[in-house]
């Protein structure tokens, strides 16, 4: 007879499906410590460890092999001088990144959760296109790589895919289309089919944001560290019942899974940072910025915390806006209104150092991560 504790109000299916419980967890008959396996707060913490080795383990051999097939970065023409000396870093390390990611969630993911399987296809989707236009541009020295239609179109079907799935799903939460806003409790709006369209916008936005704000060494990347634990902490108390009638924010089944991914891709996003702090040794091209922009976008989605993504990405969509209003004020008015951009050049031909630059924004990533979280009980 099995001395397997009876799971008392515990949803199985929160916690069965990944490839470490079905090895491990039939273990816990004989020793009580595989137990912990079932556990959402383990997994994500191994997780994150294990993308970051996956990253120490496969980032050397993958940057050497990068260099060999001639990868390297192509200084644009206006950009600030400094950057002459980067011609030649191997671009494409977001292949890292999706590797470490992919492989540690679905070591330690939940692999039944639609969630998990949701947001892996997406990323997956999303470096793909990255992939290819990396691909073209670094490889085949094609000077513009796909073709912006092309790139955006195909962008535009992954997201319609996801947000179609998302809004049609047959046990899809009552929560899906209701939009919510920070200090306010409750839905502030139902958005019924348009938030078909907004999904879409959000998904391409923010993949764009972080592919715009990739310009420097470690930058795009250490602003995603802080986002994703941001999102960790979200996740996990969207998908605890208790805390969240506690916070009185939506409670989302299933959710708390995706804290394991969050997880994965902080440990992976800390993983590359070693290689890609200045002076980077390899860049993230397309392949994982694009990737990394969609995976957040929808794990904000899947939260319901699509509107607080403007405040906890806010160096991201300060980055996007900066190109915004250089290309309207340009066409409109024939002046700039700063130096270059996106943002972090106007700082750079400002005359700040690039490392400046890069702590700088991370300390306004960091204290926008924290004051995002403030705003769940402050509601």
């Amino acid at each position: 007879m099995s001395t397997k504790p009876r799971m008392v109000g515990v949803d199985r299916s929160t916690w069965e499906g990944n490839l470490f419980y079905h090895f491990l967890y039939p273990l816990y008959d004989k020793f009580f410590a595989f137990n912990v396996f079932r556990y959402i707060t383990f997994r994500s913490a191994y997780a994150t460890i294990t993308a970051l080795l996956i990253c120490f383990l496969f980032g050397p051999p993958l940057v050497k092999i990068m260099r060999q097939l001639g990868t390297g970065e192509q200084v644009r023409e206006y950009t600030p001088s400094t950057h002459e000396k980067k011609a030649g870093t191997p671009s494409m390390g977001g292949i890292i990144i999706l590797l470490a990611i992919l492989a540690s969630s679905i070591l330690w993911g939940n692999l039944s959760n639609r969630y998990t399987i949701l947001v892996l296809t997406s990323t997956f989707g999303y470096g793909v296109i990255g992939f290819l236009d990396d691909y073209l541009k670094f490889v085949k020295k094609s000077s513009k790589g796909l073709h912006a239609r092309f790139k955006l179109i195909t962008q535009l079907v992954i997201s319609a895919a996801v947000t179609l799935y998302i809004y049609f799903e047959p046990g899809r939460s009552a929560e899906t289309t209701l939009l919510y806003v920070p200090f306010v409790t409750g839905p502030i709006v139902d958005m019924s089919f348009l938030y078909i369209p907004f999904g879409m916008l959000l998904l391409v936005g923010f993949s764009n944001a972080v592919n715009l704000t990739d310009g420097l060494d470690g930058l795009a990347i250490g602003l995603i560290i802080f986002v994703a634990a941001a999102y960790a902490g979200l996740s996990y108390l969207t998908g605890h019942v208790k805390i969240a009638e506690y916070l009185r924010i939506p409670y989302i089944p299933d959710s708390a899974e995706l804290t394991v991914f969050c997880m994965s891709l902080l440990g992976a996003g800390v993983g590359f940072l070693w290689f890609n702090a200045h002076p980077a040794e390899v860049f993230m091209g397309d392949t994982g910025s694009l990737s990394l922009g969609g995976a957040i976008g929808l794990v904000a989605m899947l939260v319901k915390k699509e509107i607080l993504l403007l405040l906890i990405g806010g160096v991201f969509i300060a980055e996007t806006l900066s190109v915004i209003i250089q290309v309207v004020s340009y066409k409109l008015f024939k002046k700039r209104v700063f130096l270059m951009s996106p943002l972090h050049h106007h700082f750079e031909l400002k005359g700040w150092p690039e490392s400046k630059i890069i702590v700088r924004f991370w300390i306004a990533g960091a204290m926008l991560a924290l004051v995002a979280l403030s705003t769940i009980k402050i509601q």
